[in-house]
């Protein structure tokens, strides 16, 4: 594409598990969805070795394998890919335009499926193997990769309900956790401290920094190298593992100041669809999931997403923000259902008879 303009009834920003599973559905639908693939197709599953709780794979696959089957599904039904970054959208209007190095995208609906990034300390030894040990014993996910740790000696690293939340979860693997925090108190709930606390398997490093994840592709993880801040001492910690706990950030800069969202940067969608407060955008995966962030449920939203288009663009009314529902032709039906107003501000009544239901009913 150069600096073309394409004009698609349906867009999605994203490939991961969300992102194609939205495509696979909209494709099908005969909708012919462009998904924009951003700098690293396929989301996180690409960096992770093997996934062992999607279902349908009995023996387990690997990430970079479930994403390219995931990829060639939606490629099977019609789906078409740009590889390219969005530098700037414009939500004012419909058709929505994204604009790219390559040139315009319009776009009758939106599926944003921008994925989360957690966030990383940036010390040698925790880049993706074969940079570093990602995948050999560093994760960011204890649900995900938790299993892999039976009777091993882990480290998580941070200090708020993330990292109670993992410590906690990794007990029921490892022989022991180490929380590893650079202050002197930790961030976290007071139910989840106490949780944390509590838990006989769960030890506390304070006032300390990690600086450096030491092992081999061989071995995995075998020590990190630590740092205390108030007494200035590096010291040498064994352990098996690295789980790295200090929270995610979704990747929704781009919608600031078009899109509602909670001060982390998640989307807020409806909960009844996938709607956000911009009629024909929506929104899946983890770019509005902060609680489950699991591949299985970025794949549930897909599909909730591009249903919620289809519907949209066959001007049924879908849920919004508000409780109100909105179709493509800008009529509102009102959150109690009993009204619809129509684009040119007529109220009239929503039920077959254009008479107010009885009380009961």
């Amino acid at each position: 594409m150069t600096q073309e303009i394409l004009h698609k009834e349906v867009v999605i920003i994203g490939s991961g598990p969300a992102g194609l599973t939205a495509a696979i559905y909209a494709a099908r639908a005969d909708l012919k969805p462009l998904v924009i693939e951003g700098p690293q197709p396929g989301g996180q599953l690409t960096i992770t070795t093997e996934v062992e709780n999607y279902p349908g794979f009995a023996e387990g696959i690997q990430g970079p394998e479930l994403m390219e089957q995931f990829r060639a599904q939606a490629a099977r039904f019609g789906t078409e890919f740009l590889v390219s970054w969005i530098d700037k959208v414009d939500l004012s209007e419909r058709p929505f335009t994204l604009h790219t190095a390559e040139g315009t995208v319009k776009a009758e609906t939106l599926i944003i499926a921008s994925g989360a990034s957690a966030k990383w300390l940036g010390i040698p030894g925790e880049a993706p193997a074969p940079h570093g040990l990602g995948g050999l014993g560093v994760s960011a996910c204890a649900t995900c990769d938790g299993f892999f740790f039976k009777g091993k000696k882990i480290v998580v690293v941070g200090g708020g309900d993330t990292a109670m939340e993992e410590a906690t979860f990794l007990t029921r693997y490892a022989s022991s956790v180490t929380v590893v925090h650079r202050r002197d108190h930790l961030r976290a709930s007071k139910i989840m401290q106490d949780k944390a606390m509590k838990n006989e398997k769960i030890d506390f490093i304070w006032n300390t920094d990690v600086l450096e994840i030491i092992g081999t592709p061989e071995s995995g993880v075998t020590s990190v190298r630590l740092y205390n801040n108030v007494t200035h001492e590096e010291t040498t910690f064994d352990c098996e593992g690295v789980f790295i706990a200090i929270g995610h950030k979704p990747n929704t800069d781009m919608f600031k100041g078009w899109l509602e969202m909670d001060d982390i940067g998640y989307l807020k969608t409806n909960g009844h669809s996938m709607a956000t407060n911009v009629p024909g955008v929506f929104a899946c995966g983890d770019a509005q999931d902060s609680f489950y962030r699991q591949a299985i449920t970025a794949a549930g939203t897909g599909c909730m997403a591009a249903i919620d288009a289809e519907r949209y663009l066959d001007n049924l009314p879908v849920p919004t923000l508000t409780g109100e529902e909105v179709t493509i032709e800008g009529e509102i039906v009102t959150a109690d259902h009993e009204t619809i107003i129509m684009p040119d501000g007529e109220v009239i009544s929503n039920h077959a008879d254009g008479e107010a239901a009885p009380a009961g009913d």
